[in-house]
């Protein structure tokens, strides 16, 4: 019989728990211990950020965005309206409007020629999504944004490891948040960070995610006593959640590695059935390397994604759909609004497929997945 196949398996390298009793034996399992550190060490080296602050969750690192760019209420901030709860809710808690825009046909990320319309005198920001794993085109959305007066917010949650025109994923707007919940490439069960890579919010972003206090200069022997000087809020990860994560990012290459060898399989098996018209494949524009953060499929439309996922599942193997478009939610209606008909985030939204990846699927995994798409789809279109 074979083997259920979930959507997602959390991967563990072997020396997460020798991390976390290293912790433990170290007395400091608060925030701001040496495995955080490290951590941020490592993410400001390898992205490139001025800056890089581990958070509790990317939905924390995005609250943190929206405070230092200071959003206020009334603001406008543009997004797609294809992403995750979290892109909204950080700027609708400070009063702020999410502007819904559609998404490119080709990355389902946002679409940098809707922007234009979207922009008044109200808009604070722009957030770009990297969905899948494949950057936005911050170049061309820089254009339009003028990052100096409009800022722009990476949502990198999904991004680790990739890159834009040679540049990492993270380190393309103002700020960026990362997510390292256990259904992304790299873990810590539940986490984040925010990457600082505009010089005006470095100082800033330490006293936000420490309550709004100087207490990072305190430790540092800047000041003699920290007392609260701003807003801000308990945005700080446990040291054993850094811990977990330190040796996550130790493999974080080979991690990659394998992640993009499994969609590489995937991508070659359905290239035949993309050539009969029954399914799409992902795209990935030229100037960009993905991180293999997701495989999906398009289907011809709502009823064939059902039943196909239907199929899937009564086979053994789980597959989901994502998002349901922001702007069309009873939260996105009351606190936000869309500019233009959303044709393609409506159309595409209803045609996700997205399939198991995870370290330790093999070909054969692979093979049996695409099988039953194949089987699958061939039915619904003869019946």
């Amino acid at each position: 019989m074979s083997r259920y196949l979930p959507f997602n398996r959390p991967h563990v390298t072997g020396r997460e728990f020798a991390n976390m009793q290293r912790a433990v034996e170290n007395l400091h399992l608060s925030g701001d211990g040496p495995f955080t550190r490290q951590c941020q060490a490592w993410l400001e080296q390898r992205v490139g950020s001025v800056r890089a602050l581990l958070t509790h969750s990317c939905t924390a690192a995005l609250e943190m965005a929206a405070l230092l760019i200071d959003v206020q209420p009334g603001d406008e901030v543009i997004m797609p309206s294809f992403t995750f709860v979290s892109t909204a809710n950080a700027f609708v808690l400070r009063g702020a409007v999410p502007v819904f825009v559609d998404i490119r046909s080709d990355t389902l990320n946002l679409d940098e020629r809707a922007i234009a319309d979207a922009i008044t005198p109200r808009t604070r920001a722009i957030v770009a999504v990297h969905y899948a794993g494949v950057p936005a085109d911050i170049d061309a959305i820089a254009a339009v944004a003028q990052p100096e007066t409009i800022a722009i917010v990476e949502d990198a949650a999904q991004a680790l490891g990739a890159t834009y025109r040679g540049r990492a994923a993270g380190s393309l707007g103002n700020l960026a948040a990362l997510s390292f919940h256990e259904t992304k490439n790299v873990i810590a069960g539940e986490g984040g960070a925010l990457l600082v890579n505009d010089r005006r919010f470095a100082e800033r972003s330490e006293v936000i995610r420490e309550k709004g206090t100087n207490r990072s200069k305190f430790l540092r022997g800047q000041v003699d006593k920290y007392t609260w000087v701003d807003l801000g809020s308990s945005f700080l990860p446990s040291e054993l959640n850094a811990a977990f994560l330190h040796a996550q990012l130790h493999e974080a290459d080979e991690i990659t590695r394998q992640r993009r060898e499994v969609w590489s399989w995937y991508y070659r098996r359905f290239e035949d059935l993309e050539r009969t018209g029954i399914l799409r494949r992902p795209i990935v524009p030229d100037d960009c390397e993905h991180n293999a953060h997701m495989f999906y499929v398009l289907v011809s439309d709502l009823a064939a994604r059902s039943r196909l996922i239907e199929y899937l599942n009564e086979n053994g193997v789980n597959a989901v759909f994502h998002y349901v478009p922001l702007h069309s939610s009873v939260a996105g209606r009351r606190f936000g609004r869309a500019v233009g008909p959303m044709t393609l985030t409506n159309d595409l939204a209803d045609r996700v497929v997205r399939l198991p990846l995870w370290v330790g699927m093999d070909q054969n995994d692979v093979d049996r997945v695409a099988d039953l798409v194949g089987r699958g789809l061939q039915c619904l279109s003869s019946s």
